[in-house]
């Protein structure tokens, strides 16, 4: 066994409420972020997505649990558990239901386990292998007209919102369908489309699990090297990676030198450092 250090940061964006979620426990660490639904279109849930992802996380990290549940299986069940928690109350035979990404890992026994399902990003220092990045990049594959014309700014202005809920039908359209991107929401099937695989304990120095909010300044802004991501993560800690992501922003408040859907998303980032004989411990409570 190894000691496994967890440090965990999540910033709300300029929405109405954070839809990213964090957890972590003496084994593993869940990162999602919840896709932002307009609010000119329908949504067959009443509760919304912080809930949802919260629900979903807090399923995923009491499954996570048991080392012989394997990872894609841990999502299939939570994705049917989340369902079972309001299919009384809400539609979810529709496309306008709430949905998220996810990112997770888990120790077991002498390696490290991952999980990705859509846009988050798992960063792994693997020492001398180096750098290794996991990401399910298929939402950008899709509705290219359509994102082209969202990603044109200035953001926060009416007709950019209307181009952004063009997008997001069209996506909805699209989203967990075969030649589609598949995410997390009331389709247990979509655990199948997840990108999974292991690594050697041994091997890990550090790893860094990341909404897209949190690895801007890398794959969207190039502030950063992937590197010099995780020392700043290892020095300063997840905290001053999102400072650092919101003091960029600013300096372009509308999306004209770096087009995006919005000046600041939420941002959530764990940090994991490999160092000690012993268990995983968290030294932060889980976020929800």
């Amino acid at each position: 066994m190894h000691d496994v250090q967890v440090s965990v940061a999540s910033a709300q964006g300029v929405g109405a409420a954070n839809e990213d979620t964090v957890f972590a426990s003496s084994t593993g660490v869940v990162v999602l972020d919840g896709l932002s639904a307009p609010q000119d279109l329908p949504m067959g849930c009443i509760h919304g997505t912080p809930w949802f992802v919260r629900q979903l996380g807090a399923h995923l990290i009491n499954l996570i649990g048991d080392s012989t549940v394997p990872l894609r299986e841990a999502l299939r069940s939570a994705i049917s558990k989340v369902n079972d928690l309001h299919r009384g109350s809400c539609t979810l035979d529709q496309e306008a239901v709430p949905a998220s990404t996810v990112v997770m890992i888990r120790e077991r026994g002498d390696v490290l386990e991952y999980l990705v399902l859509s846009d988050n990003v798992l960063v792994l220092d693997l020492g001398k292998e180096g750098i290794r990045t996991i990401a399910d990049k298929r939402v950008e594959e899709v509705a290219n007209k359509e994102m082209r014309a969202a990603l044109q700014g200035p953001t926060g202005t009416t007709e950019h919102a209307a181009r952004v809920s063009a997008l997001v039908t069209v996506q909805r359209r699209l989203r967990n369908r075969p030649g589609g991107y598949w995410v997390a929401a009331t389709d247990p099937a979509a655990a199948d489309e997840a990108t999974t695989g292991s690594v050697s304990l041994a091997q890990v120095r550090q790893a860094a699990l990341l909404t897209d909010g949190a690895s801007r300044l890398v794959d969207s802004f190039g502030k950063l090297s992937w590197e010099e991501l995780l020392d700043l993560l290892r020095t300063e800690g997840p905290a001053a990676l999102l400072d650092r992501t919101r003091e960029v922003e600013v300096t372009d408040p509308v999306g004209e030198r770096w087009p995006r859907f919005k000046q600041s998303d939420d941002a959530t980032a764990a940090y994991v450092r490999v160092n000690l004989p012993a268990s995983l411990h968290p030294n932060r409570q889980p976020l929800a």
